[in-house]
């Protein structure tokens, strides 16, 4: 696993985090483990793999945040969201209490096991829970920050990790950030995590501004309204499931005109082959000439 990669800077991080926060447990379901051997042999009163039994995770998380611990819990999205989602809204939300849910896979990273390791939509299921915040970094430094930090909070967070990375890390503070800057009644490209360094290639040439934020729930509205102007044109573009931040977007420009485009997994559409994560990104639209496509189609509508 090559060391820029998202997923090898968690597990790089983790014993250092670990041993920063003493309160602080590893939560595994076997997948991850292998990567942790050293951890596992030098920290066991932190490190509780439960075997392949995701749902049993995501209770003894809930068991040891009640008992004052800070759970790490850590697997493929769709083992962490959605085989576990009862466990996730009841033994954690119901019961109000933190935990910090890292997950690997991203939407079609592991496409060559088919459909049951996808999941692109465990950011959409993890905004219908109350009280959660969703971080979707782009690049390994922003692993490391999210993971120091989180370690030692309280709150509930869920940190998804993409084999996709940008070449440059991002602010991990939550807000919209202007990264490219244009005319000021251009339209505005929003790039989710790490899908920044496709939206810049991809409209390189195009009269539009592009910005990114890297926690997409709680959306940051009050940047994104400030950067929008008052008749936004807006390009919404997500590694997960499209539209999945459109209800957030919509309340935060409810009281202007405004022509949103949500770029994403299609919602409509399931493919049901294997291929590689390249082969998903071109067929959603999610790679460069995808993105530039749906870009362009948002500038020739009329205002």
């Amino acid at each position: 696993m090559s060391a820029a990669d998202l997923r090898a800077r968690f597990y790089a991080e983790l014993d250092p985090a670990l041993a920063a926060h003493p309160d602080a447990v590893l939560v595994l379901a076997v997948i991850g483990a292998g990567y942790v051997s050293e951890t596992i042999t030098r920290r066991p009163d932190q490190v509780v793999d439960v075997g392949i039994r995701e749902q049993a995770m995501v209770g003894v998380a809930g068991g040891l945040a009640l008992a004052g611990r800070r759970p790490i819990v850590h697997t493929f999205a769709p083992f962490l969201v959605e085989r576990a989602y009862e466990q996730v809204k009841l033994d954690l939300g119901h019961q109000d209490v933190g935990a910090l849910l890292v997950s690997a896979g991203a939407s079609y990273d592991m496409s060559s096991a088919g459909r049951t390791h996808q999941a692109p939509a465990d950011v959409a299921l993890m905004a219908a829970l109350p009280g959660w915040t969703v971080h979707v970094p782009g690049h390994g430094d922003e692993v490391a920050e999210l993971l120091h930090r989180e370690a030692g909070g309280a709150g509930r967070v869920y940190v998804r990790l993409s084999g996709q990375r940008n070449a440059r890390p991002q602010p991990v503070d939550g807000r919209v950030h202007l990264v490219r800057e244009g005319a000021a009644s251009a339209p505005l490209v929003l790039a989710v995590g790490p899908m920044l360094d496709v939206v810049l290639a991809a409209t390189g040439d195009l009269p539009v501004r592009v910005a990114h934020t890297g926690t997409p729930h709680p959306l940051d509205a009050a940047g994104l309204r400030e950067l929008v102007g008052p008749t936004p044109r807006l390009a919404v573009v997500e590694p997960y499931l499209a539209g999945t931040s459109a209800a957030a977007v919509a309340a935060a420009l409810a009281d202007r005109p405004s022509r949103v485009r949500h770029v994403g997994v299609p919602r409509d559409a399931e493919l049901r082959r294997y291929g590689t994560p390249r082969d998903h990104a071109a067929a959603h639209g999610l790679d460069a000439a995808g993105v530039r496509q749906q870009v362009t189609e948002l500038l020739e509508r009329p205002t």
